[in-house]
């Protein structure tokens, strides 16, 4: 039951993400980071399968990295937003169909390179056009909003953010606004994660605002004999 949602305040970025690493009905941990730094001023929150979500997400701050290396400039969030769409459409239209000829029959194989089941919050900060969040969902669509959301959560942060949302929000009322939506999604959703995360991106760059906990992962204990 993810949720990953951001919002577009005076001038900064605000994004959250749940913080629960699931599969099929087991709770494997409740402090995964779902938002990760692609670059000093840029941010890019995914939800959707474990293994696209990770891989892909590393992928982006790789090339974003590699960009800024190669050509001395950094990405803006926009060129990165159409680069990420861009990997996301390649990946779409890949998947297909290969033979394999295996004895005397012929069989039907799937294309390894598959799309992937992830879904994007892009947010950044460009000293010339200020802050701005990207929506790019998994057939890679890309909007530019000023408040997204994906998961189960989203069905409850919409309705939250289309009532309290306004341009021009302080970081305290964004903040508060994020704390209700948060409590809207563990009071109403059935099987709703118990931790988030929350990050901001200004002029200062990006960096982990707070961590709202109901539930904390403990170290399992060591058998009699087998510390370190």
């Amino acid at each position: 039951m993810e949720c990953v949602f951001g919002l577009v305040g005076s001038d900064f970025v605000i994004v959250v993400a749940d913080a629960s690493a699931v599969n099929s009905i087991l709770v494997h941990k409740t402090n995964e980071d779902k938002i990760m730094k692609l670059d000093s001023h840029k941010l890019i929150a995914a939800s959707g399968e474990s293994g696209d979500r990770v891989q892909f997400t590393e992928y982006i701050q790789k090339n974003v990295a590699l960009y800024h290396f190669r050509n001395g400039i950094p990405l803006t969030t926009a060129a990165a937003a159409n680069f990420t769409r861009g990997e996301l459409a390649t990946a779409l239209r890949k998947m297909g169909v290969i033979y394999a000829l295996i004895g005397n029959k012929d069989y039907k194989l799937l294309n390894a390179e598959n799309p992937y089941m992830v879904n994007i919050l892009l947010a950044g900060f460009d000293r010339e056009t200020g802050p701005s969040l990207y929506y790019i969902d998994y057939i890679a669509t890309l909007h530019k909003v000023d408040k997204g959301a994906f998961g189960y959560g989203s069905f409850f942060c919409l309705s939250m953010m289309d009532r309290h949302y306004h341009s021009g929000m302080s970081v305290e009322e964004a903040v508060e606004l994020v704390d209700k939506c948060i409590m809207e999604i563990r009071s109403r959703l059935v099987v709703a994660p118990p931790n988030f995360v929350i990050k901001i991106i200004d002029r200062d760059g990006a960096r982990e605002y707070a961590w709202r906990e109901s539930v904390k992962d403990t170290p399992a204990a060591q058998p009699e004999g087998l510390a370190v």
